[in-house]
């Protein structure tokens, strides 16, 4: 008998997403009957116990006896339970300062760590992950924000509705004026914020005639890789290149800057990659950008007026055009920023559902049959060991890099 808990989110503040729902937990009891799954006291799911419960799933208090242990957000460390085999999303593959500790922890603790963000398919895409609703909540803030900015329309917060569907009926009446929207990025958060661009009935448009012209109707541009960047020496783009080299690579993205209202911003980014602008182009007399919805949320990353997190009640920051400092949202003298590490969890249920119907289909057949070549190349650390894919976390995990941060 393998036996699995769903572990309570200790990260504050408080996740409400959870990695199962309670019907999901069931069709694994009658599909794997060697598995049996728990679920960990929480006050703060989406999912209430008497939900688990409910559907013949155990609500316990300590986990201690379970072999896996399944999350959703990094675990504090005094959470950590030695010897155990953890899935949750760590943030640590960057060698995010903040959670240093964390993996130092692991490894003391010889822990099994299977970092959900680094499932992938062969093609490098994303296995499993709350992108989509990331994409979804992070666009419907941007236009929220732009409309709370300008006065031209009104949104209400994705909070004030339990489900999607729900949201969408508010979009059936919504007149937009006649704004340009750069929508970046071609994974899970670019497909989220496109379908609310559609819900919206906002026009997509290419992107010669994006930059060339203006519209009497609202319309977005979809820029993907090779619309982003192209290489110092010719111009050309090819992805494999690009992710291997992409200090050799130029962002051609700062003339949408100066063409765009909204920047939707869904692409991945690490240190490495140019950002889409710099911190001084925004007081530049051109730049048009009023408000930008940060979604993938680096901090100075692809976006490098990111100046940090804010929280789901209070999403959106300004940036002062000439000093670059923060400051209260709406101003003219700045450009706003809503950026948001757990967007998702404005919507849990219905993101809940979307991350475990993947789970069930793509990640558990081969964590219950001893791992797969995705699982093996997703585990940071084995029994205390970092594996050899992420050996160049050492210095990281020994305390080295106190600096680092990106």
């Amino acid at each position: 008998m393998i036996k699995i808990a769903l572990i309570k989110e200790g990260k504050i503040p408080a996740d409400n997403r959870v990695a199962l729902t309670p019907m999901q937990c069931k069709w694994v009891h009658a599909h794997f009957p060697h598995v049996r799954i728990v679920a960990q006291h929480s006050l703060n799911r989406c999912f209430s116990d008497y939900e688990y419960r409910k559907a013949g799933i155990e609500v316990v208090q300590e986990v201690t006896d379970c072999d896996i242990l399944i999350g959703i957000k990094e675990v504090p460390t005094g959470d950590l339970v030695a010897g155990k085999t953890y899935l949750f999303f760590s943030h640590t593959k960057k060698k995010q300062l903040h959670n240093q500790k964390l993996l130092q922890v692991i490894l003391q603790k010889k822990i099994t760590l299977i970092d959900f963000e680094c499932l992938e398919h062969n093609d490098g895409q994303r296995i499993i992950g709350f992108g989509f609703f990331a994409g979804i909540v992070g666009a419907h803030n941007g236009m929220w924000a732009y409309g709370k900015r300008t006065g031209d329309f009104n949104l209400g917060r994705v909070g004030e509705h339990r489900t999607f569907r729900k949201l969408i009926h508010t979009y059936f009446e919504l007149r937009l004026p006649k704004i340009k929207i750069a929508v970046t990025g071609s994974g899970r958060v670019s497909q989220g914020i496109l379908e609310i661009m559609n819900l919206m009935q906002i026009k997509t448009v290419e992107k010669e005639e994006y930059l060339e012209r203006e519209f009497e109707y609202p319309v977005y541009v979809h820029l993907k890789g090779s619309d982003l960047y192209g290489h110092k020496k010719d111009g050309s783009y090819h992805r494999t290149h690009f992710h291997q080299y992409p200090g050799e690579y130029d962002c051609k993205f700062l003339p949408y800057a100066f063409n765009s209202d909204i920047l939707m911003n869904g692409v991945y980014w690490d240190k490495n990659i140019p950002r889409l602008f710099e911190k001084n182009d925004i007081s530049h007399p051109s730049f048009r950008v009023q408000v930008i919805a940060d979604v993938t949320d680096d901090v100075n990353g692809s976006v490098p007026i990111n100046l940090g997190d804010q929280s789901i009640d209070d999403p959106v920051y300004g940036v002062d055009k000439k000093t670059g400092d923060k400051t209260t949202p709406f101003l003219s003298t700045s450009v706003d920023v809503m950026a948001v590490g757990n967007l998702p969890n404005e919507l849990p249920r219905d993101a809940s559902r979307y991350f475990g119907e993947q789970l069930i289909k793509y990640v558990l057949p081969d964590l219950l049959n001893n791992k797969s070549a995705a699982i093996d190349a997703a585990t940071i650390a084995e029994d205390g060991q970092l594996t050899e894919h992420f050996s160049y976390l050492k210095d990281y995990a020994e305390g080295k890099l106190i600096s680092s941060e990106i």
